[in-house]
């Protein structure tokens, strides 16, 4: 293999995608080749918006990236990763109440997949309060989000809450 691209992949529900996600993205760019942004189904977390309205939206928002490709996946993450030749999973830690919960999935897919190594970026401070959750239901509620999203999510999520 004399391809030495360090290709990660940043898993995630992106229900929507939000400019905390995107300040990683940047963040990981500065130390990988390559992002894919893997995009869950996560049926079981019963998503706004459908897997394809999902990846579309990641899409266009990270369309000026030129390193970025977004993917969608309903398998196991570390068998997406294997499919991609890919041993390297971002996560985002935000607070100390996201550690936990990481951890568990880092030693999950360790075990799966012994190869694999989790890399664990901080976002920019600004973002550190930034969810998908409280983001559609400040929308939901007809608040300013424009903030926390990039303007084709706020879009879409006024179209989903209605104006």
């Amino acid at each position: 293999m004399g391809d030495n691209k360090k290709i990660a992949i940043y898993p995630g529900t992106f229900d929507p995608i939000t400019l905390g996600h995107i300040d990683l993205i940047r963040r990981a760019l500065k130390i990988f080749d390559k992002i894919i942004v893997a995009v869950a189904e996560s049926k079981e977390k019963n998503p706004l918006f459908s897997l394809e309205e999902r990846v579309s939206l990641a899409r266009e928002a990270l369309k000026d990236f030129k390193n970025v490709e977004v993917l969608s996946f309903k398998n196991l993450l570390v068998d997406f990763a294997k499919s991609k030749g890919c041993s390297i999973i971002i996560r985002g830690l935000r607070a100390i109440s996201d550690f936990d919960a990481e951890f568990q999935l880092a030693t999950a897919n360790r075990k799966l997949f012994p190869d694999v190594e989790t890399v664990f970026i901080m976002p920019s401070e600004k973002y550190f309060y930034i969810n998908s959750r409280l983001i559609k239901e400040i929308a939901r509620l007809n608040g300013n989000i424009s903030c926390f999203v990039p303007k084709n999510v706020e879009q879409a999520l006024k179209e989903k809450f209605g104006d």
